[in-house]
């Protein structure tokens, strides 16, 4: 990607295909609004940089990683202002405050044996992101929500609607518990009648999930207050990582519910199922469309507090943009207009185009079969 230009809106939704630059895109924007806390953390695990530009991306974007900045070439702005690469790595009075809430794609690998693995854990080379999300469940884990035995379902957690369709298309009717073999804590699932299941043997499904589901807990606490301490923004990588459809459209919900509560989501994605979510937002919206149709897609009853949040989520603003491997650049879809002149919007940055093709090729030999 040569060039990628993007406004946030409340939900920005960010397709293309692989290696086009989404992940370090949304690597930046963490080392940008949190740079203080990124670099306070590196140091206090003993990673050191030497003031290199290099040494740096390799340790914070990961191993190999240092060729995707071209020094004198390379420049990226916020807000109108150019970031000094070489000032923001050097720098040694700064604000500590964590703002932005990163969920890596790679969150399959915090689990390792079925439990969070520490910072230290990891290799030096791998991504900063992976190895802060993978720290902060386990820290969640460990102190917080670790004193309870049951993980899920939890009364004070989650809107009951959520919890029922997690039940149903994840976890199929299993809770997650804390458990002990030997003198080790790990995560199981364990049916009704107390049958446990090892991280090992769940499904490809639940291992992504559960990473995520902590994560939509640290995000969602528990008591009367909307978002977690100084968080403004919150990322998640491809959300529907070995999810069925009927899951991705219950995590779809609990992205609505950060939105609802004030925060700015940043969302990469393969999946259409996501941007059909985004273009009926959109539809609703120009129509001004009673919310219980937006709750309608989901299945849910229009509960007040589920009214509440479907309310809160019409009346915010979604981006989507494609990043073109043909141009090497981003383009604003957010139209996300079937009808648009620009095909990268007609077809929703390629996610929708296949099915467009099935769906004339289908109609072409209906046509002629009855000609």
């Amino acid at each position: 990607m040569e060039r990628a230009e993007v406004e946030f809106g409340d939900l920005t939704v960010l397709v293309g295909p692989q290696a086009t630059g989404k992940s370090i895109f949304l690597q930046f924007l963490k080392l940008i609004v949190d740079a203080g806390a990124v670099l306070d953390h590196l140091k206090r695990h003993g990673l050191r940089w030497d003031r290199q530009i290099g040494d740096f991306l390799d340790v914070y974007l990961g191993e190999g990683m240092r060729g995707v900045w071209n020094e004198g070439q390379s420049q990226v702005l916020f807000q109108g202002n150019a970031l000094d690469l070489n000032g923001l790595i050097a720098r040694q009075k700064r604000d500590k405050r964590e703002t932005l809430f990163f969920i890596p794609a790679q969150r399959v690998l915090t689990l390792g044996k079925g439990w969070p693995r520490p910072f230290t854990d990891y290799s030096p080379g791998d991504p900063f992101t992976v190895r802060d999300f993978s720290e902060k469940i386990r820290v969640l884990v460990e102190s917080g929500i670790g004193h309870e035995e049951s993980l899920f379902p939890q009364t004070r957690r989650l809107k009951e609607a959520t919890r029922r369709l997690l039940l149903q298309t994840v976890f199929s009717s299993f809770g997650l518990r804390i458990d002990k073999h030997g003198a080790q804590k790990r995560l199981v699932l364990r049916s009704e009648n107390s049958e446990s299941l090892p991280f090992m043997v769940w499904s490809a499904g639940q291992r992504e999930f559960v990473p995520l589901l902590l994560g939509f807990y640290w995000l969602l606490p528990p008591a009367r207050v909307a978002c977690r301490g100084d968080i403004q923004w919150v990322v998640i990588e491809e959300l529907e990582m070995g999810l069925h459809p009927r899951a991705i459209s219950v995590v779809l919900l609990l992205v609505m519910d950060l939105i609802s509560r004030g925060y700015r989501v940043c969302v990469s994605t393969h999946s259409p199922h996501v941007l059909d979510v985004v273009w009926a937002i959109r539809v609703f919206q120009q129509h001004q469309a009673d919310p219980r149709k937006l709750l309608d897609l989901f299945d849910v009853r229009p509960t007040p507090s589920m009214r509440s949040m479907a309310e809160t989520v019409l009346a915010k603003e979604a981006r989507v943009y494609y990043f073109d491997p043909t141009s090497r650049q981003s383009r604003d879809i957010s139209g996300l207009d079937p009808s648009a002149d620009d095909v990268s919007e007609a077809g929703w940055g390629g996610l929708a185009e296949f099915s467009g093709r099935v769906a004339d090729a289908v109609a072409d030999v209906v046509a002629q079969a009855r000609g």
